[in-house]
């Protein structure tokens, strides 16, 4: 299916933090209400056709900050051969599985396997300990929710933060925190160029529940459980008005 256009009538709802009197949560609420979920496996084209199999895993993650990266590491030492099919016989190393791009940004390895390249962490399809992210895999096997043991960049994807200094006319100010759909633009320049993205497409916006109550963990890490339980009560409000406000054009109708 085509993927809709990526600027068209959004709700979007603003509320100061009921943690944080300083910052104001700014939430697209056409995103966060949309039936939009992961599709990895079930039908994902990858962002490459030349990698179809490996989903948005083809670039490599970037890390967040060095908190980040030494969080991740943490979990890198607890894989195993059996979860991770492409980890060193020996005991792994920083290089196996760090680089940096050309602008000296740390990120995880990607290596090539098949003709298709991928982070480091991805098992391939029909690796006996599962295909996928290794270290989401782990987490599974831990009990863990994958956003403990994943680089920030992909527990957060599609869920977009932005952070903007604003002041008001009165000379006051405030940190306005925005949370929306990271579509094509997100990536940069080069998010245009992708071969297939999932965020627009409607074979993506399939889910039973909407957005805001499938991804909650992720909510809760990126606003707060005081935020999002005010976030909660203004997606119920817009899902109710639903037919009067702004809806998303991948949802099914």
């Amino acid at each position: 299916m085509p993927e809709v256009p990526p600027d068209f009538p959004r709700a979007w709802v603003e509320f100061v933090n009921p943690d944080d009197v300083d910052e104001v949560l700014r939430c697209d609420l056409t995103w966060l209400t949309s039936s939009y979920t992961c599709i990895f496996g079930s039908g994902c084209a990858g962002i490459y056709a030349s990698a179809p199999d490996v989903g948005c895993c083809t670039l490599g993650a970037h890390f967040a900050d060095a908190d980040d990266e030494k969080r991740v590491a943490g979990f890198v030492e607890q894989l195993t051969s059996e979860v991770w099919q492409h980890r060193p016989a020996r005991m792994v190393k920083e290089r196996d599985w760090i680089e940096t791009d050309d602008d000296g940004e740390r990120k995880t390895r990607t290596i090539e396997v098949d003709g298709q390249q991928a982070c480091v962490f991805h098992n391939r399809v029909g690796f006996a300990g599962g295909a996928g992210c290794a270290l989401h895999i782990l987490a599974l096997h831990q009990g863990r929710n994958p956003l403990e043991t994943k680089p920030d960049v992909c527990w957060q994807l599609p869920l977009r933060r932005t952070f903007r200094d604003v002041e008001r006319q009165d000379g006051t100010t405030y940190t306005e925190v925005s949370i929306g759909e990271y579509d094509r633009r997100g990536w940069g320049p080069g998010g245009h160029d992708l071969d297939w993205y999932c965020t627009g497409n409607p074979v993506a916006h399939v889910a039973a529940e909407p957005l805001y109550v499938t991804s909650r963990a992720e909510l809760v890490a990126l606003m707060g459980e005081g935020a999002y339980a005010e976030l909660a009560h203004h997606c119920e409000a817009h899902i109710r008005s639903r037919s009067a406000l702004a809806i998303h054009p991948a949802d099914p109708r």
